[in-house]
């Protein structure tokens, strides 16, 4: 069995390769065929590698829940590979409408969850299936299709840039807070408020009608059973003078949503030692032991574990920096209370004044997500990849994308 394996891997020829190709067919997915495949294949694919040792592994129990929240979706594509249909690889792909200019929306096709069996690469399985993708996306009615990947990933990045045709577009930055097992501390002079949808929408409209990719339908995702809530922080004094009713805005405040990813994903840190993961569970112990010490004790995400996502982050006035920071400590103190969750995760423009604000581990967090795009149709009045007038510093992120 090794030496099949080892042999697969080793580069093959361009005639053999073609020949390989033609053997991949790919289908729409079938629950009752492909979801076990599926699964299997995933538990072998990693997700993302974070320093030398330490192995981020994604953990799905279902492989189409991801995407089931939008409107326009495809469940999955999946590759087929022989006359058995060996499942090689997956995709999955969805459209929306987005802000690419204030005011200016476009359709827009989102590729995640790429996927090939590892014994089966090289064999243009995954050009294949981006291929497929696309052609669906152009048919409804998507003018422009993106991915995300890690900047260290030159094999998805290659893919994309090199034979896919997409160009490097966007970068943001990944802030990951570790939970602990102690609770923050939330300043006495702040006061957090929960916003109902329809506040948070129109909010949401005013404020982030100037950011790229600002979704046409954020009142679906500030409603959907995912999202716990859109909060508020602002000064105590300014509570019982502001009417949420009348539209006026605080002049000091802070506000955020929170998705709970939780209920769709897990992920799972592997390669690292038992002394390190001993070493880590000790500070857990002398933190809960503790806790008037508040030690920033290292969770315990070498089982599986999920996390609170955080988006919609904008803050104004002089204490805006001071009033996000202590949104987020509430927010961590949220997810101390559910079990399970072991981080809260924020993705930002690598420009966003929030950026700052934001607490993070920096050894949990990575500096460069790359985000890259192509455009589907070959004429049209306008070319958002190319206009230096799109770009802005702030960048709505998804959390359906997450």
């Amino acid at each position: 069995m090794s030496l099949k394996i080892a042999a697969e891997s080793w580069p093959k020829t361009p005639s053999e390769t073609a020949e390989d190709n033609k053997s991949v067919v790919v289908k729409e997915y079938d629950e009752e065929r492909h979801k076990v495949a599926i699964e299997k294949m995933e538990s072998l694919c990693e997700v993302g590698q974070r320093g030398k040792t330490s192995l981020i592994t994604d953990l799905m129990g279902d492989p189409i829940c991801r995407i089931r929240h939008f409107p326009i979706h495809i469940m999955l594509q999946v590759a087929e590979y022989g006359e058995e249909g060996e499942v090689v690889g997956v995709i999955r792909g969805c459209v929306k409408t987005v802000a690419r200019l204030s005011s200016v929306y476009v359709k827009v096709a989102y590729l995640l969850g790429l996927r090939v069996c590892p014994t089966r690469r090289r064999l243009g399985i995954g050009t294949k299936l981006v291929e497929h993708l696309e052609e669906w996306c152009k048919q409804k009615g998507a003018k422009y299709a993106y991915i995300a990947t890690d900047c260290t990933n030159e094999a998805s990045i290659n893919l994309f840039t090199k034979k896919c045709g997409y160009s490097k577009f966007r970068t943001l930055t990944m802030l990951v807070q570790p939970v602990h097992a102690h609770y923050k501390p939330v300043s006495s002079s702040i006061a957090v408020v929960r916003l109902p949808p329809w506040l948070a929408r129109s909010m949401y409209n005013k404020l982030l009608a100037n950011s790229e990719f600002h979704p046409q339908d954020i009142g679906l995702i500030l409603s959907n059973k995912l999202n716990l809530g859109t909060f508020m922080s602002i000064p105590k004094r300014y509570l019982s003078k502001w009417d949420p009713k009348t539209g006026i805005i605080p002049p000091n405040f802070a506000m955020l949503s929170v998705w709970n990813t939780k209920e769709v994903f897990k992920l799972q840190v592997k390669g690292i030692s038992p002394l390190a993961q001993a070493l880590c569970a000790g500070t857990r112990l002398l933190d809960s032991c503790v806790p008037c010490l508040k030690l920033p004790s290292f969770p315990d995400v070498f089982k599986p574990f999920g996390v609170y996502f955080l988006y919609g982050l904008h803050m104004e006035g002089k204490n805006g920096r001071f009033l996000m920071r202590s949104l987020c400590e509430f927010v961590h103190n949220m997810a101390r209370d559910d079990a399970g969750c072991e981080a809260v995760v924020a993705e930002l423009g690598q420009w966003d004044p929030v950026r700052e604000a934001v607490p993070h581990w920096n050894k949990f967090s990575w500096a460069e997500d790359m985000w890259c795009i192509k455009k589907l149709e070959k004429y049209g009045p306008f070319d958002w990849i190319t206009s230096r007038s799109s770009s802005t510093p702030v960048i709505f992120v998804d959390p359906r994308d997450f």
